[in-house]
């Protein structure tokens, strides 16, 4: 992944000029030109490892900062150089000051790779740099997806409610629940067809491989589940399929859809969850017999599974097991770039410092997958 690559569906489809204006660098640690944060009161000070970090930063220390930071570059009053103000990355930022002050000879924590982008940004500008980020680096709960996919149609009918000539009172656009701003400004749109904000729209926006079909399921999903619920069923990484699910058996018995919820949860037996509510909607059972029924229909069909591997033959197995090889044009094609690469840098043509710090970033995971040094 590229440094860009956060902020490329933004800068695409020319929503920001000082978006489009975003470049890599690799800022210091220690000194001037450092990044600094807002304080969150989340995690303890930078200047332990809290457990929350200590995965984080042994892989970085091991193949560095595989995602840059965001920051947000401030211009200075005082003419003094601008300050870089970080607008995502807190734990990798965290992690990084901490590697810096106590692991100073690990070349990983040399400095903070960051893609810096002229500020200052508006609210909706660092919203739409954020969720793109969090895109790109990992997949966002159901929860925080839909939230965030609210709030960025709310941007849009925004827009187009202004361009309409519809004005907005600013108390609408600074209500905090998603679901209720864009009530409130679909309110002021009324029958305004041409100020539409449709799921097309606001997704082409985005960049996003995610269809009109699955957001609006993400969002009904969303809407219909009280927030603390659905923070709960975040935490316990429950797909979106079972959410509708339990929206569907809560529409017409609320009372037993959220026993089921609260009984698997106190077990921590999640993956009963999905086939309860099935019972528990087809049978109208209560919350232990859809439990019940749930544990018995998981392990018929784990008693199947095993069954099946102790039938297959020895050799069959063994030949499923074994690993297949790399195809051969994608080898020769990396062979023949990098020799190219190496006859290049050996004329003396020097490497970016950030392509170069990619390279040793894949021979290393080269290294690591293959079990030779590169």
């Amino acid at each position: 992944m590229t440094g860009d690559e956060p902020g490329e569906a933004v800068a695409q489809f020319g929503l920001s000029p000082r978006l489009r204006q975003r470049r890599f660098f690799l800022l210091p640690l220690r000194g001037e030109g450092t990044v600094f944060a807002e304080v969150q009161g989340r995690l303890p000070g930078d200047a332990t490892a809290p457990a929350e970090l200590a995965d984080l930063i042994s892989s970085i220390s091991t193949v560095g900062v595989l995602q840059p930071v965001l920051v947000e570059e401030i211009p200075s009053r005082d003419g003094r150089a601008p300050a870089m103000k970080l607008a995502a990355g807190e734990r990798r930022l965290r992690a990084c000051r901490w590697g810096a002050v106590h692991r100073p000879d690990n070349p990983h924590f040399a400095a903070l790779p960051a893609v810096v982008c002229p500020g200052p940004l508006s609210d909706e500008e660092r919203r739409i740099w954020q969720l793109v980020e969090n895109l790109a680096r990992e997949n966002l709960r159901p929860g925080e997806l839909a939230a965030a996919l609210v709030l960025d149609r709310c941007a849009v009918l925004l827009g187009k409610l202004l361009d309409g000539g519809h004005p907005v009172p600013a108390d609408v656009y600074a209500i905090d629940d998603p679901i209720e701003r864009f009530t409130a400004m679909e309110r002021i749109r009324g029958n305004d067809r041409s100020c539409a904000a449709p799921w097309s729209e606001v997704l082409t926006r985005l960049g996003l491989q995610l269809t009109p079909r699955k957001a609006r399921e993400l969002v009904r999903a969303f809407a219909e589940m009280p927030r603390e619920l659905a923070e709960e069923m975040d935490e316990a990484k429950i797909s979106l399929h079972t959410r509708i699910r339990f929206i569907e058996l809560r529409r017409g018995r609320e009372a037993a859809a959220e026993e089921i919820w609260s009984a698997v949860k106190e077990s921590g037996r999640t993956r009963l969850f999905s086939t309860a509510l099935v019972h528990a909607n087809d049978r109208e059972l209560t919350a232990e017999q859809a439990l019940s029924s749930a544990e018995e229909t998981h392990q018929h069909a784990d008693e199947a599974r095993a069954a099946k591997l102790r039938a297959q033959p020895a050799d069959e197995y063994v030949a499923e097991e074994k690993p297949q090889p790399v195809e051969q044009h994608l080898v020769d094609a990396a062979l023949a770039a990098l020799r190219a690469l190496v006859h290049a840098v050996s004329s003396g043509r020097q490497l970016h410092e950030h392509d170069a710090s990619s390279l040793r970033l894949l021979t290393d995971h080269l290294a690591d997958n293959t079990g030779r040094t590169p």
